[in-house]
Formats: structure tokens, sequence, C-alpha cells
């Protein structure tokens, strides 16, 4: 059961992702089944390869002679984007869970993803030992969550207030967790034999649903032997059509080699994988990456076909730099076959996604990024760092697509959008110490607007004498308002050439400059400049001075027109299982949200879709409360509106 480069493959290499909540274990139980197999990871591996929630990582090995890609996905719900890759270069998910019902909120967000991408997956309740409900219980609420038959294979022993080992559904055997990691097979506890007969009863019910034969034997009383039952498990767990359920702990090692069993019977075949994908068949080589790491320097990807040489190039890229990650360190190979996930040296320019072919680019599916919900207003402390910060955020968006940069043209503001606080300031943490990038981070302004409410005739007359040639220029204009959307307009009605034509453009250029700032600070839109009337100097005017004249009478009429502030509202749409339908509207209303209606979201029973209009300046921290009151289920996405009048304290506070 250790990592071996000459360890016979009887099937080739696969993987699985470990994914589930946050605190659920899944970083104990990857270093567990490395352990078991071998390859325990070292206490001094590189701090980028340590546990952290927020961090995916990736390991090697080799057990019972079959060569394993596992990956550790992250649990927090900030970075599901990274699960979302990793899952689509695996064989199998692994749904690591706590044994308590109260704890599975998130698994609903899990399995359905991984079952409208058709990926096979098993649960493993981790943390058995703290297991205090009814196995029932506990079964009937993954079940709730599953589009798929739950199909329980182990049944917990429980001795008073502790869990001392299972009984094996198809075995129909006990076994006693010991010191060691290998259970000791026990006498089947008497009051369990009728839950352990129940459950096989339920198991074979499942299984005969996804064939004829078996449910023939079943109906007519015919008992299926164990190796037929274990067949069928094989084949429709494979196949994505049940979801089996395995216990154990993994701090303490229990049920580890169980799961490897399961593992190593039930994850499909590379080819499976590809074919599921699209990957046509064939000897030339084909790589994706699927995470870039290390500020570049390093990349994840899968070979869902042939074998990929070290050094080889696929279409203008050279790949060099091939590895396993076997107990934390890197372990330079010089080839690697279909079904690996390998870690490649600097591939500069290959984003997250993208997908190498020797001979040319070839499209497989890859998830979209989410859209994003949290944003900051980020600067660098010393402004010569400008050039710099532009390269790093290039840099980072490569490795993590669920990020996005936006510079606003309206508030001068380069603003970082993610999926949340916790995920901007791994974002801005990377910049300090991967890119040694001092940033100062803000929340964004909101881009308020202004326009007028009155129509208001000015005359504006500029005369200047400086020795020599003066300015004089002489303006009477008309400012109005528009209907909202409709922007600015210019109008000349100077008529006997009280105004020089060669003059007007200078009048248009100046009184659409000067909406760029209005009473309060802030961009004027929707109003209408028209040019009345006016008188010029046939020595001293100029464009300069018609200009100048016209800044300061659309400046001074604008002060008169009633100028009023407009703030900008989007379109908000939360998605949130119906039973917190009532508290996002009120969520949404407490924000001065305009309540449009719910309805049920389509293809996900027992969800709902609120949608609401929301000013944009109640948004910037949305996103947290409503995690907080969906117990982590809650998202949104958002889109401009349109601009309204601010009103009461808003527009106090704004004006002054």
């Amino acid at each position: 059961m250790s990592v071996s480069s000459s360890a016979t493959a009887t099937v080739g290499p696969r993987s699985v992702a470990l994914i589930g909540p946050y605190g659920s274990g899944k970083s104990s139980l990857f270093e567990a089944l490395l352990a078991a197999a071998g390859s325990p990871l070292r206490r001094t591996v590189d701090p980028r390869n340590r546990s952290m929630s927020t961090e995916l990582r990736l390991g090697h090995c080799t057990f019972l002679g079959d060569p394993w890609s596992i990956v550790d996905c992250p649990g927090s719900v900030e970075f599901v984007y990274e699960t979302s890759s990793a899952l689509a270069a695996v064989d199998l998910a692994v749904i690591v869970c706590e044994p308590s019902p109260d704890r599975l909120s998130t698994l609903p967000l899990l399995m359905r993803a991984l079952e409208e991408r058709g990926i096979p997956h098993l649960v493993f309740v981790n943390k058995i030992d703290m297991l205090t409900t009814d196995p029932a219980d506990l079964e009937a609420a993954l079940q709730a969550h599953s589009k798929f038959p739950i199909a329980l294979r182990q049944i917990p022993i429980r001795e008073g207030d502790h869990v001392t080992g299972y009984v094996d559904v198809v075995r129909a055997c006990a076994y006693r967790y010991g010191g060691a990691s290998n259970p000791e097979p026990a006498e089947l506890p008497a009051g369990l034999r009728a839950t352990e007969e129940h459950a096989l009863a339920h198991l074979t019910e499942v299984l005969a649903d996804q064939d004829d034969e078996l449910l023939e034997k079943v109906l007519e009383d015919v008992e299926p032997t164990r190796d037929e039952l274990y067949s069928h498990l094989r084949k429709d767990q494979a196949t994505g059509t049940i979801v089996e359920v395995l216990v154990g702990s993994a701090v303490h090692g229990h049920g580890i080699l169980r799961l490897w069993k399961a593992l190593r019977h039930d994850v499909p075949p590379a080819r499976k994988s590809a074919e599921r994908h699209g990957v046509a068949a064939g000897d030339q080589p084909l790589l994706q990456i699927f995470k870039t790491v290390q500020a570049g320097k390093l990349a994840f990807g899968r070979v869902w076909r042939g074998v990929l040489h070290d050094g080889a190039t696929l279409g203008s890229t050279r790949v060099s730099g091939i590895s396993r990650i076997v107990a934390g360190e890197q372990i330079r190979i010089a080839d690697a076959e279909a079904g690996e996930l390998v870690a490649i040296g600097r591939l500069d320019g290959v984003p997250t996604g993208a997908v190498l072919g020797a001979s040319g680019a070839e499209s497989l599916p890859f998830p979209e990024p989410p859209p994003p919900v949290f944003a900051l207003a980020i600067a660098t402390k010393d402004r010569k760092d400008d050039v710099k910060l532009s390269a790093a955020l290039h840099k980072l968006l490569e490795e993590d697509p669920a990020l996005a940069v936006e510079h606003n043209v309206e508030t001068g503001e380069t603003v970082l959008h993610g999926q949340g606080e916790i995920h901007l300031n791994f974002a801005l943490d990377r910049l300090a110490t991967i890119y040694n990038l001092a940033v100062a981070a803000t929340t964004p302004k909101t881009p308020y607007k202004e326009t007028i409410k009155k129509v208001v005739t000015q005359h504006s007359r500029l005369k200047r004498q400086t020795g020599g040639h003066g300015q004089f220029a002489d303006v009477k204009l008309e400012i109005a308002p528009r209907a909202r959307g409709e922007g600015f307009a210019f109008t000349d009605k100077i008529v006997g050439g009280a105004v020089p034509k060669q003059y007007i453009p200078a009048v248009h250029d100046a009184a659409e400059d000067a909406m760029q700032k209005g009473p309060f600070g802030y961009p004027v839109v929707d109003v209408a400049v028209t040019l009345l009337d006016g008188t010029f100097h046939t020595v001293d005017s100029s464009d300069m001075a018609f200009k100048t004249a016209t800044r300061m009478g659309v400046t001074e009429a604008l002060s008169k027109a009633e100028p009023v502030l407009l703030e900008p509202i989007d379109h908000v749409t939360a998605t949130v299982p119906n039973s917190f339908t009532a508290a996002t509207q009120r969520l949404l209303s407490g924000r001065r949200g305009q309540i449009l209606g719910y309805s049920e979201r389509p293809g996900w029973p027992g969800w709902d879709e609120v949608e609401a209009l929301v000013p944009a300046a109640e948004l910037h921290d949305l996103i947290m409360e409503l995690r907080s009151d969906t117990m982590g289920l809650g998202s949104y996405r958002r889109h401009f509106d349109h601009l309204a009048e601010a009103r009461g304290a808003v527009a106090e506070k704004l004006a002054h």
C-alpha cells in the first residue's frame, strides 16, 4: 500500500475529489487516505500545500497497485468555484459530512451540482464517533437532499455514548474499531440484526429499481447473492444512479480502509469519465488545466487522453516539469497516463480551464464562474506600484476566474469583485505575500448622479481685458430636464448670426463638459441645453471665451434648476430554499428594496427566486447577511435597472 512506480495497476490511474461543508473534516480525511496508502503527509510540507479551507490540495498515492490522485477541495462556500473546477477533472466525488442532520445545510448545493453535471458520488459520514441520532434519521436527511437513492452500506454500532464499530450491510458482519486502522471482526449485536436485515432489504430494492433482472428476482422472492449485490453496487455507483453511504472517523483512522476498498471497486475507470466529458478517442495527448497556483509557477491538470511526456509541445505550448505530489513533495516524472491529475511547471499565459492538445485546440466542458456578490475598491499604498498592481491582478484572474476586476470610470476606482469577504481578503493576502504589493481596500463608492427638475434661462457673459486681445463671449442658455435615461442633448436656436457658427461647437462641448460635476459634486444626467441667443466681438471672441462663458452659465443654471440626487437601483434576484423566502423578502425590504415578487426556481423543487429593486448602495454586504439568514445556501445576482431620485435621510446625507 505504498507509493511505488513499479506497482502494477489493475485499472489505471483514477481520481477522486473530497468535497463538503467547512468543518466536515475533509482535510483530515485527505491526510488519512494518503496515510493508509503509505504516503503520509510530512509535517514540514510547503505552507502553500497546508490544510486550509481556502486552498485546493492535490496528493498522489498507490493503493493495492492502483495509482490515485486525490483532491482536497475548499469547504468555504466562497471558494465554490475551486470545487467546481476540481470536479470537472475527477472520476468521482466523495461528499464528506458530519453525522448530525443539522450539519447538512449546504449539502443541497453540492448534491445539485454533482447531479446536474452527471458526476458519480458517494457520501462519507465523518466523525461518526460523534453520532447522536438514529442512523435512519441521518439516512432520511441525506435522502432529502439527493435526487438519486441513498444506499446505506454500514450501520454504526453504538455502545452507550460511543460508536465502537459498524455492521457491513451486504456481508451482515460486524466489525469493531480497534487501535489500528484495520477493524476487527466482531459478533453482530442482537439488537441490530433486525436493523441490518431491513437495511439490506432496502438496499436490494434500491438496486432492483435500477435493473429489471434483479427486480424480477426480488419479485419472485429469490434472494440475490452477495456477489450479485456487489456487482450491481459497482455498476450503479459508477454510473451515478445511486449514492453509497459509508461511515468512519478520519481523525481516528476508522473506516478509512473500508472507504479505500469502496473507491477501488466503485470509482469508474478514467476512460468512462473521458466519454462522459465528450473526449474523442485516440492516442494524441490532451490536457486540461483545472487550477493555476503559485502565481502561475505551477498548474494542476487532467490528462484526458494519451500519454503526456515531459517536454512535449501541445499546440504552441511546451509542457515541462511534470510532477506528482507525494507526501507533500513534488516528484518529477517522465510521463503521465490518461486519467492522471498532475502538477506542471510554469505555463505562462495558460489560464484555468484551458485545454491543450497536440493537434490544436479542442473544446471540453468547464464550469463558468459564478456571478460576483462582493466587491472592494483597491489602491496601492505607493502610486509607483500601480503598473505592478495591474500585472499582478492579471495573474490573479488567470489563477482564479471567480475574481473579476473593474476599472470604474465614474468613480475612478479599481474594483475587485468576488464571492465574499474571505475570498477577496485571500486575494489581497496573495497580492501582499506573492507579489509584494501593499494594497489598501475600501468599500466601493456608489456612482450617484444628479439631474434637475426645473427649466431655467441663464444669461452668461465673459468680458476680460488683459492688454492686447481680450476675451469676450455672451450666451443666453436654457437648461431643461429630460425624461430619465434620455441623456444629454444640445440644441442651437441662434438666428441672424448672433453667435457665429464657428463658436457653436465650443458652446456644445462646454455645456456637455459642465455636466461632469453638478452642485452636489456628481455627474449630471438627462438635461437639455439650448443656445437661445448671444453676442460676440470680432476681435476678442474665441472658442475658449465661449467655452468659459458657457461653463459659467451652465454651472449657475444647474444650481437654480432644483437639482436632485439620483441613486442607481439594481434588479436583484435572490435564490433561496423556500423555507427562507419570507426572511429574504424582509431582508431586501429592510435595505430599501421594492419587492417585485417570487416564484419557484426553474428545475429546483423547493427553491424560490425572490426579485426586488434595491438601491445599489445597500448591496455591499448583502451576501453576508443573506448567507447568515439562509444557513449558507442563499445567493443572488444583480444588474443595473434604473436611476431613481434619492430621498429622505439618504439624500440629505449626500447633499451635505
